[in-house]
């Protein structure tokens, strides 16, 4: 039985629009003592895979911690899957704000020696003597309180675009390199001092939480659930957010508005802006802010040299990466010497501008359209393609898109259509049809009508 993905990222996001089904992006975990990882990774993959639930996911020998998008209709199901173990029982999912069909377009579950890379030696101390959790109300009132140290416990990149007031906000590229910088920070305030800390999801809290009361801090709070459950207490209870700006996650996303705060800025020219983005050069892929200025002016590349190297023939590209370690760098780096405007540290709680609906990042023109049918054959000297209908009518007149891997998108107006051998108006379930087609068409691509076109705003 296959135990791994098949279709490519771009297949997946064509089989989630073709569905038009609402999915929810959620995330979850659960520290336990779990004897066979790769036995429990597989059979994970077979039960999510049959939910069509997609996601990136760790488990280990101490328990299990997963990003992931599941079709709104199988959300029950999905949850029966996890509560099939004892220790994941009543657990809690922490849906996100901001929804997204894209969020997850693969399913990824990797057995790793840890869940969260925290560096941390779990023999030397008790894991499960964690801090006190609170919910947001509570987190509200602590953070009033002068006697409390607030921690983010996220990196530079995460709370450059979001962080609660007053908070202490490392800078960090590794939840690891943290730990030991807000121990010596605050070693002589281990008896007198609130530690209060966050993240996004609550996973790095619950380890941290355990790891400075062993340390010897004896009033040690953390935030339950994270950022993502803050946000969504501040919604069911009215409460004010102490949150400031955009909480970053770890999907396509690649963030999720709190507040209507932007309190960073464009790396490249300085403009208010908290939208993440990856480098377009595959040999570079850094994380940065980059305002949708700079986007249509460097094309998504972070420098003049990653613009030039994309415009290169791909043979030549490929060769400048060779022998390189580059890596999946897109959450791991996120500083350069041409970022002239990253900021880190100490950061400020000032907004710089307020968040308007936003464009759609890479200013592509999204099109509603509705399947038909694919692609039969190509008869290539009289340029004319065979499709199978599946679904709803096909007539002359149509606007039409032939999409698949190697094609493109390929859109055209039918002025023509022949079934049986006769020319006519509709085309019906059932029938083979065929038309002029003035490009190639291989087995793979799929027949679409266009219901209508516009500039997509997210």
């Amino acid at each position: 039985m296959q135990l791994y993905n098949t279709l490519s990222a771009e297949e997946r996001a064509i089989m989630i629009d073709d569905a038009g089904k609402q999915r929810l992006t959620l995330s979850f975990y659960a520290y336990a003592k779990i004897q066979d990882p790769q036995k429990f990774r597989n059979d994970l993959f077979i039960a999510w895979n049959a939910l069509d639930a997609l996601g990136r996911i760790y488990v280990a020998h101490e328990g299990i911690n997963a990003q992931m998008s599941v079709p709104a209709e199988n959300f029950e199901a999905f949850r029966e899957t996890l509560e099939a173990y004892d220790f994941m029982k009543d657990i809690r999912l922490n849906v996100a704000v901001e929804q997204d069909d894209h969020s997850f377009l693969k399913l990824t579950i990797k057995v790793r020696h840890k869940i969260v890379a925290d560096g941390l030696n779990d023999e030397t101390f008790d894991v499960t003597n964690i801090g006190v959790h609170l919910k947001a109300k509570e987190f509200n009132e602590i953070l009033d309180d002068p006697n409390t140290i607030v921690v983010d416990f996220r990196n530079h990149y995460e709370s450059e675009v979001g962080h609660f007031k007053g908070a202490i906000t490392p800078d960090v590229e590794t939840f690891r390199e943290s730990l030991p910088i807000i121990n010596d920070q605050l070693k002589d305030h281990k008896e007198d001092k609130n530690l209060v800390m966050y993240c996004t999801g609550g996973i790095r809290c619950e380890k941290a939480s355990a790891y400075f009361k062993h340390q010897g801090f004896k009033n040690v709070y953390q935030l339950e659930g994270g950022i993502i459950n803050y946000a969504k207490q501040l919604k069911e209870e009215g409460l004010e957010s102490k949150f400031i700006g955009k909480n970053f996650v770890f999907d396509n996303r690649l963030g999720e508005r709190i507040t209507d705060d932007i309190i960073s800025q464009c790396h490249q020219c300085g403009k208010p802006c908290d939208n993440h983005t990856n480098c377009e050069n595959d040999g570079c892929h850094l994380l940065f802010i980059q305002c949708d200025e700079c986007k249509a002016t460097m094309e998504n590349c972070c420098s003049t040299e990653c613009l030039e190297i994309i415009h290169m023939p791909l043979v030549d590209q490929v060769r400048l990466r060779t022998g390189k370690q580059v890596g999946n760098k897109v959450f791991r780096k996120g500083k350069s010497e041409n970022l002239k405007f990253k900021h880190s540290g100490e950061l400020p709680e000032t907004a710089l501008a307020t968040a308007q609906k936003p464009a759609d990042i890479r200013q592509k023109i999204k099109v509603k359209k509705v399947l038909l049918g694919k692609a039969e054959h190509y008869y290539v000297k009289a340029q004319v393609g065979q499709f199978t209908i599946e679904n709803q009518e096909l007539n002359s007149g149509d606007r039409i898109l032939i999409s698949g891997p190697t094609t493109g998108d390929q859109e055209m107006i039918l002025n023509r259509i022949i079934v049986d051998g006769a020319e006519t108006q509709t085309a019906k379930i059932g029938d083979k049809v065929t038309f002029e087609v003035p490009f190639r068409i291989r087995l793979s691509d799929k027949l679409y009508k266009i219901v209508n076109q516009h500039k997509f705003l997210c």
